[in-house]
C-alpha cells in the first residue's frame, strides 16, 4: 500500500455495503447486507468511543439525549438571564424563529457536519427526516418544557408567549447537550 494513500476505514466499508444494499433485490440479500451493516457499525477503531458508524435511534439513543439534555438544562432553568432574553425575543418575533431555526441547524450540525461521529442516516421519517434529528430535537424540546414548568420557571397560563420564547431560548443549549450526550458515547 503507498505510504500516501489513506487506510480504508469502517466508514468505507459502512459506504460499500450500503450501495450494495441499493443493488440487492431478494428480502433475504437485503437482510444478509444489513446484519453485515450492522456488524460493521459494532467496530471499533482502537476500541474506543470516537470513530465509530453510528445508525438508527434506539431507546439507548433517547436515554442518552435526554441526559445530555437535562444536563445542559438544569443550568438554564437556574439562570435568570434566560427568561430575560426569553422576554427579549418575546417583544422580537422574528429572533423566536431565528432562534428555533438555529437551534435545528446547530444538532443538525453536530449530528451530521461535524463528524464527531460517523453518523449514518436510516429509515428517515416522511423519507427525508432523520430519525435521530428527530429524536434529538423532540426529546431536548420535552425536557426543557418539562424543566422550565416543573421548577415554576415559565407560566404558561398568564402569558404563554412569553413562555414559549423562554422555553425556546433555554432550549437552543439543551438541544446541544441533547445531540452530543447521544453521539458521544458511540451508540
Amino acid at each position: 500500500m503507498d505510504d500516501t494513500a489513506e487506510r480504508a476505514d469502517v466508514s468505507d466499508l459502512m459506504d460499500d455495503l450500503e450501495a450494495l444494499e441499493a443493488h440487492v433485490e431478494s428480502d433475504a440479500g437485503r437482510d444478509a447486507v444489513e446484519e453485515a451493516m450492522q456488524t460493521a457499525s459494532e467496530l471499533r477503531d482502537g476500541g474506543g468511543t470516537f470513530g465509530r458508524v453510528i445508525r438508527g435511534f434506539d431507546r439507548a439513543d433517547a436515554a442518552e439525549a435526554a441526559l445530555g439534555s437535562a444536563l445542559f438544562a438544569i443550568p438554564m432553568v437556574v439562570e435568570g438571564g434566560t427568561r430575560d432574553i426569553g422576554v427579549y425575543v418575546a417583544s422580537h418575533a422574528g429572533t423566536l424563529l431565528g432562534t428555533v431555526l438555529a437551534t435545528v441547524a446547530l444538532v443538525y450540525g453536530i449530528l451530521y457536519v461535524a463528524e464527531i461521529q460517523d453518523v449514518r442516516v436510516k429509515d428517515p421519517l416522511l423519507g427525508i427526516v432523520p430519525r435521530r434529528l428527530a429524536g434529538v430535537v423532540a426529546i431536548s424540546l420535552a425536557v426543557t418544557v418539562l424543566l422550565f414548568t416543573a421548577w415554576g420557571q415559565v407560566d404558561w397560563a398568564s402569558d404563554p408567549w412569553v413562555a414559549a420564547c423562554v422555553v425556546a431560548v433555554a432550549w437552543a443549549p439543551t438541544a446541544v447537550g441533547a445531540a452530543l450526550g447521544d453521539i458521544v458515547p458511540g451508540s
